[in-house]
């Protein structure tokens, strides 16, 4: 169980916690004048057991809104995320209220960094995609409404907004393999988090419920990056000729896939089956369009947006609640029946 304070720790805290005055302590975080090194080492201990965030708007409290709202995504340069982020500011808008955008590229400092910025703010709360339950805990610890979204992380009780991924992906996974595929690949970023782990569960079950196994040979964890991910894409089709289709469990790992097949002169759907997952705007605008797996961005941000708008303004606590969105198949011209002979290498 997370202790709560019941208020956000003050310079004096900082102060009595390592044992100096409040101007050496002032001097240490601001960086001007001179502070032993012993004693800021112990101020730099004691804002790290605090939780101590310098308050760059305490002159503007009085007269500060408190209708302004963190939003921390993971990149923008993934679609799925700056659509994100479009639906919850478009949904909070609507509300009164204001975003203020910020990401970390899934890295724990830069979320720690973040979030020290946005609570130096003042945010009335914050939507994450968390890339750490420790950043979470310091979020429930200083009082701070906090909503996952995406992914979840640790067992701390916040208001979490997921897609329903395992039951996305096993839903793909089904649909080649109803259409007599055999050798099915799956290009994943990550499996360490829930999303790419419900994923991955959900294109195993598919083949578990038709008694079918899944090689290890044919999941293939690839970067983020789409150069670097097309390069994994190119070695799995190299090493095995015998693939007839591929899951690609996001947009930038369906855009690696796509190119590498162009590169390669593959036909799709003819020589290759794809789905992806994530229904960003190029899927539907290519030769031909990609069958793919929509998780109905707008209402997972706009989902997002009224949890923490009606937590904020209820006049009694209540439990923490989840909310998983379904997602859909949307069926285009990317899927056909399996070759009778193997790809040449």
């Amino acid at each position: 169980m997370v202790a709560i304070r019941s208020r956000r720790p003050t310079t004096k805290d900082v102060a009595a916690a390592a044992d100096v005055s409040t101007s050496t302590v002032s001097r240490a975080l601001s960086g001007r004048g001179y502070v032993s090194p012993a004693a800021r080492q112990r101020i730099r201990q004691a804002v790290t057991n605090l939780g101590y965030v310098p308050d760059v708007n305490a002159r503007k409290l009085r007269v500060g809104s408190g209708r302004e709202v963190g939003v921390m995504v993971t990149t923008l340069r993934n679609p799925f995320y700056s659509e994100l982020a479009t639906a919850i500011e478009s949904r909070l808008r609507e509300l009164d209220y204001t975003m203020i955008l910020a990401t970390d590229n899934g890295r724990e400092h830069e979320q720690f960094n973040a979030i020290d910025r946005l609570m130096a703010m003042r945010v009335a709360g914050i939507i994450l995609t968390p890339v750490s339950a420790a950043a979470v805990r310091r979020l429930v610890r200083d009082r701070v409404r906090v909503i996952q979204v995406d992914r979840i992380v640790g067992r701390l009780r916040t208001d979490v907004v997921v897609s329903a991924n395992e039951q996305g992906a096993n839903e793909a996974t089904s649909y080649l393999l109803d259409r007599g595929h055999r050798s099915v690949a799956l290009i994943i970023d990550e499996v360490k988090w829930t999303t790419g782990r419900g994923r991955l569960r959900g294109f195993q079950k598919a083949h578990a419920d038709r008694s079918l196994t899944v090689p290890d040979r044919l999941v293939t964890i690839a970067s983020t990056d789409v150069s670097a991910a097309r390069a994994r894409v190119r070695r799995l089709l190299d090493d095995h000729p015998e693939i007839t289709a591929i899951v690609a469990a996001n947009g930038l790992m369906a855009e690696a896939v796509f190119r590498e097949l162009q590169a390669r002169g593959v036909r799709i759907p003819v020589d290759m089956s794809l789905v992806a997952y994530d229904d960003v705007p190029w899927m539907s605008m290519v030769d031909p369009p990609i069958t793919t797996i929509s998780q109905h961005t707008a209402a997972i941000g706009s989902a997002c947006a009224d949890l923490l708008v009606g937590g904020l303004e209820a006049k009694t606590e209540y439990p923490a609640r989840t909310i998983s969105i379904t997602p859909s198949l949307e069926v285009r011209a990317s899927v056909g029946r399996p070759r009778p002979e193997p790809r040449a290498r």
